[in-house]
């Protein structure tokens, strides 16, 4: 007994169908049609890399600090938040592209802006944190924190970002992380935007 031949798929369908698989196929592609898993313009998330003036910039995790905790008291060694408020720390990766010429700086041009659009900068660290993010040059390849730092091997894996923020001001959810590029004659920088899990 022979097999049911397949009834032919409508034409319109059959585009409905193909079209739908190609958005779907593309909707995963970054700019130049590179596998970054996130569409240039929106935030990336944590975990998903950034392409920013030839600097790829990585939100490796964001969470609150407990200054009585050892570890955490390693990452920030000042006094303790004002009451009604909390240290953030946004633990980052930055690594230059690796077909680049010369050395590129990371940004220091970096805030954190709330559903509202309040606006939160960084709290000034100490020289002496081996963990604080800083502007950098960095040679092609090269990354923040360097691959043999002890920042690095650490459990949060990148140089800390850190913010004070209201406990109130925490229900204003989503954050995101705006890191501003090198300024361009006649046209706003480009900002790599990261959404924050606060």
């Amino acid at each position: 007994m022979r097999a049911p031949r397949p009834r032919p798929i409508p034409a319109g369908r059959l585009a409905l169908v193909l079209g739908l698989l190609s958005v779907s196929l593309l909707s995963g592609c970054g700019e130049g049609g590179d596998d970054r898993a996130f569409i240039p313009g929106d935030p990336a998330r944590e975990g998903i890399a950034a392409e920013l003036d030839g600097v790829d910039y990585e939100v490796f995790i964001t969470r609150e600090l407990n200054l009585r905790d050892p570890e955490d008291k390693q990452y920030y060694s000042g006094r303790p938040a004002p009451p009604g408020s909390g240290y953030y720390g946004v633990f980052v990766r930055a690594c230059a592209l690796e077909d680049l010429q010369g050395t590129l700086a990371t940004s220091g041009a970096i805030k954190a802006v709330d559903i509202r659009g309040k606006e939160y900068r960084p709290l000034p660290l100490s020289r002496e944190n081996v963990f604080a993010y800083r502007e950098q040059a960095l040679r092609p390849g090269e990354c923040l924190p360097n691959a043999a730092s002890a920042t690095s091997f650490g459990p949060t894996g990148g140089a800390m970002i850190l913010f004070q923020i209201p406990f109130v001001d925490t229900e204003n959810r989503p954050f995101e992380l705006e890191i501003e590029g090198r300024p361009r004659p006649g046209r706003p920088p480009r900002v790599a935007r990261f959404e924050l899990d606060l």
